[in-house]
C-alpha cells in the first residue's frame, strides 16, 4: 500500500485508488504524512484536527480520532503501517515505497548527479507524482496555512529548474504550457514570468512575450506597489531592441541527442519516439541511430530503478565494466525486455539509456532488429549496421558503449552483437522472452504489462495537460480502463483529444469503448494503431497458432488453463498447454497462478471482431507448430552450449 499525499490524500495499492472522505482522521494522517517518521507533538496535532477550537476533552478527542484512523487502516490492510504512540505525540513510518512525497523528494535528490538530460528526465518523473489540488480533502485551516504552501514550493522549485534546462537546449515550445499553467496559477512569481517571456520570445512571439511582461507589471503595482525586478526589466528591453536571446525555436528543427563525440547531422526528432522510432537507412544495409526522446514518459518506476542499477557502473566514476571472463560478476550487463505489442518496451528502453547515457562515453545507440514489413534483420546484416557506426572520436581506445536492441526475434540476431560490444552494456526488446539468450549470457528480464491506473493517469496528465485532466477527473480514469491501461491505447486516446481541443474526456471515452479496439487508430500514421499492431504480431506466428490466438480470445472465458483451451481449441490437453506456452513466450498471453493465463482485454476485443462470422474469413485446423514453422534467423548453437 501506499500513501499518495501529493494531491488529494489517498491510499492505493497500485491498482485501485481510495480517496479519503473530509474528515477529522484524514486531517490528522495528512499532518503524520507531511513528517513522516518523526514524532508529531499532541499539541500540534490538535491544532492540525480542531483549530483554535479545541473541545475542552481535545486529549480524549485526540485519542478516540487516533483509535479511527487506525480503523481505516485495518480497513485497508495496512496495520504494518500504524500510527504509533511515543512519547509527547504520535509517528507514522514511511519510505519511497509508501509515500509519495518521499519518492518525489528521492527522484529530485538524484537528478542533478548526472548529465542535464538525465536530469531532466528523472525531474519530470519527479512532477508526473503529483495528481491535483494538494490536500484538498483534508479539512485543516493550520495545514493549508503552514504546510502545503511549503511543500507547493517544493514542486515550484522543480518545475523552475526543469524549464530552465529544456530553455537552455534550446526546447522553448516545450515549456509553454507549463509556463503558461504556472504563471496564471502564481501570477506574482517573477522567475516564472521570466521564462514564459524568454519562450514565447525564442519561439518568434515577441508581442505576446511583451504582453506578458505588462501583466506581470500590472499585477505587481496594483497587488504589492511594486515594479518588476531588475532581471525581468532588462529582459523587456532586450525584446524591444530584438536582441539574439538564443537560437529561435521553429518546431521544425530535429533535437539532437547524438552521444558525446558523435557526428553530427543524426539527430532524431521527438516525434519519432512515440511508438517505432523511423531509422535512416545507408548504403549496404541499416544503420544504429543515435536514441530519440520519450514526450511524456510515466510510470515503471520499479523497473527504471532496477535497470538504472543494472546499467550503473558499481563505482561512481568507474572509467570501465569488468571486461568478460574476470568471473560471473565480470559480465556486460544485459536487459530483456519482453511483453505484448504496444506495451511499452521500447519506450522504457529509450527513457532507462537517456537516464544512464552518461555512464557510456562511447554513446547509446539504436539498432532495429526487425524490418518495416515485420520480418527480422538477419544476423550479419545487423552486425554490418553495428559495425558501420562512426567510432566515437578518441584517443583513448574504444570506450563503453550501450546498445539498445529493438524488438528482436531470436537469440541469433542478438548474440553477434553482444560480442561485437564486449565491455559495454545492451538492452534488448522483443514480444518473445528470449529465455535462450539469458541462459547463454545471463542478464536481467523484465516482462512488462499494463500500466497500472496511477500510472495511466499520469499519462494522459502529462499528455493532455493537468488543467484538462482536472477539469474531468473522472472521465479520465474513464479513459485510462477504456484503454486498457495500455501505453499505445493511451497515447493514441491522448493525441486524438489534442487534436480536438474542444472534445470532453467522458464523450471520447464513450465514443471508444462502443467499437474496441478498432478506433484506437490514427488516420495519419499506420504506426499509430492498435488493431494493426496486432494484426502485424498475428502475422509473425505460424498460422494455426494465430488461430489458436483468436479462439481463445474469442471464448468468454477470462482464465485458460490446458483443459479449458484444450475444449475451445478442440485438441488434446498436451498440445494446448504447448499452445498457451507458446502465445505466452510470443507476448500475447499473460501468467497468473502455475498453468493459468489470461489475455488482455484489448487483444481479446480485437480477437473477438476477427472472428466473427465474416464470408470472407476462413478458419485455419488447428495443430501444433512444426519446429520449421517457429521464428529463426538461423540454426547454428550457440557456442555457450556446444
Amino acid at each position: 500500500m501506499q500513501f499518495q499525499l501529493l494531491g488529494p490524500l489517498s491510499i492505493t495499492d497500485g491498482r485501485d485508488v481510495v480517496v479519503l472522505p473530509p474528515s477529522k482522521p484524514t486531517a490528522l494522517l495528512a499532518a503524520l504524512l507531511i513528517r513522516p517518521g518523526s514524532v508529531v507533538s499532541t499539541d500540534h496535532l490538535r491544532g492540525v484536527v480542531w483549530g483554535e477550537e479545541q473541545p475542552a476533552t481535545a486529549k480524549a478527542a485526540l485519542q478516540s480520532c487516533v483509535l479511527r484512523l487506525r480503523r481505516i487502516f485495518a480497513k485497508y490492510g495496512i496495520e504494518d503501517q500504524a500510527v504509533t504512540a511515543v512519547a509527547g505525540g504520535y509517528r507514522v513510518q514511511a519510505d519511497t515505497e509508501t509515500l509519495d512525497l518521499l519518492h518525489f523528494r528521492r527522484l529530485v535528490d538524484h537528478a542533478g548527479t548526472s548529465g542535464e538530460e538525465s536530469e531532466l528526465y528523472t525531474l519530470r518523473a519527479a512532477l508526473a507524482l503529483w495528481q491535483g489540488p494538494l490536500l484538498a480533502n483534508v479539512p485543516s485551516d493550520l495545514l493549508h496555512r503552514d504546510e502545503v504552501p511549503r511543500l507547493a514550493e517544493e514542486r515550484l522549485r522543480v518545475l523552475e529548474r526543469v524549464c530552465d534546462i529544456e530553455l537552455g537546449h534550446g526546447r522553448c515550445r516545450e515549456t509553454l504550457v507549463d509556463l503558461w499553467e504556472v504563471t496564471r496559477v502564481y501570477p506574482a512569481h517573477e522567475r516564472f514570468a521570466e521564462q514564459l517571456m524568454q519562450a514565447l520570445y525564442r519561439t518568434g512571439r515577441q508581442t505576446e512575450a511583451l504582453a506578458e511582461y505588462r501583466r506581470i507589471k500590472g499585477h505587481l503595482r496594483e497587488e504589492l506597489g511594486v515594479d518588476p525586478r531588475a532581471e525581468l526589466q532588462r529582459l523587456e528591453l532586450a525584446i524591444l531592441r530584438g536582441d539574439d536571446l538564443g537560437a529561435v525555436d521553429t518546431g521544425r528543427a530535429p533535437v539532437s541527442l547524438a552521444p558525446p563525440g558523435a557526428h553530427p547531422g543524426t539527430g532524431t526528432s521527438t516525434a519519432q519516439a512515440y511508438e517505432k522510432p523511423a531509422h535512416r537507412e545507408r548504403p549496404g544495409g541499416r544503420a544504429a541511430a543515435p536514441l530519440p526522446t520519450v514526450p511524456s514518459f510515466t510510470g515503471r518506476v520499479p523497473e527504471v530503478e532496477a535497470l538504472v542499477r543494472l546499467l550503473t557502473p558499481c563505482q561512481e566514476g568507474a572509467e570501465s565494466w569488468p571486461r568478460p571472463g574476470e568471473g560471473a560478476s565480470g559480465r556486460s550487463p544485459l536487459a530483456v525486455l519482453s511483453g505484448a505489442p504496444g506495451i511499452g518496451k521500447t519506450a522504457l528502453a529509450l527513457h532507462v539509456a537517456h537516464l544512464v547515457r552518461g555512464h557510456y562515453p562511447g554513446g547509446c545507440l539504436l539498432l532495429p532488429l526487425t524490418r518495416p514489413d515485420g520480418t527480422p534483420v538477419p544476423p550479419p546484416e545487423a552486425a554490418e549496421a553495428l559495425s558501420g557506426t562512426p567510432p566515437p572520436e578518441s584517443g583513448a581506445g574504444p570506450r563503453r558503449t550501450l546498445l539498445v536492441l529493438d524488438d528482436a526475434v531470436h537469440p541469433d540476431q542478438v548474440r553477434p552483437l553482444l560480442t561485437a560490444n564486449a565491455g559495454g552494456a545492451a538492452i534488448v526488446t522483443s514480444r518473445m522472452g528470449l529465455a535462450a539468450l539469458v541462459a547463454t549470457h545471463g542478464g536481467t528480464v523484465h516482462r512488462l504489462g499494463a500500466l497500472e491506473p496511477e500510472e495511466s493517469h499520469a499519462l494522459l496528465t502529462a499528455a493532455l495537460g493537468r488543467e484538462r485532466t482536472e477539469a474531468e477527473p473522472s472521465a479520465a480514469l474513464l479513459l485510462a480502463s477504456v484503454c486498457g491501461h495500455h501505453p499505445l491505447a493511451l497515447r493514441i486516446a491522448a493525441a486524438r483529444l489534442l487534436t480536438r481541443p474542444r472534445l470532453r474526456l467522458a464523450d471520447c471515452a464513450d465514443w471508444l469503448r462502443r467499437d474496441l479496439p478498432a478506433r484506437l487508430t490514427l488516420a495519419d500514421d499506420p504506426r499509430m494503431s492498435v488493431p494493426l499492431t496486432l494484426d502485424e504480431a498475428l502475422g509473425r506466428l505460424p498460422p494455426a497458432l494465430a488461430e489458436a490466438h483468436l479462439r481463445l480470445g474469442a471464448t468468454a472465458h477470462h482464465a485458460l488453463g490446458a483443459d479449458r483451451a484444450a475444449a475451445v481449441l478442440g485438441v488434446d490437453e498436451q498440445t494446448a498447454e504447448d499452445v498457451l506456452e507458446r502465445l505466452l513466450d510470443a507476448g500475447l498471453l499473460e501468467e497468473g497462478r502455475p498453468g493459468t493465463f489470461w489475455m488482455h482485454e484489448l487483444l481479446r476485443a480485437h480477437a473477438r471482431r476477427a472472428t466473427a462470422p465474416s464470408a470472407d474469413r476462413v478458419p485455419v485446423p488447428l495443430r501444433p507448430p512444426r519446429h520449421e514453422e517457429i521464428p529463426t534467423v538461423g540454426r547454428t548453437r550457440p557456442a555457450a552450449l556446444r
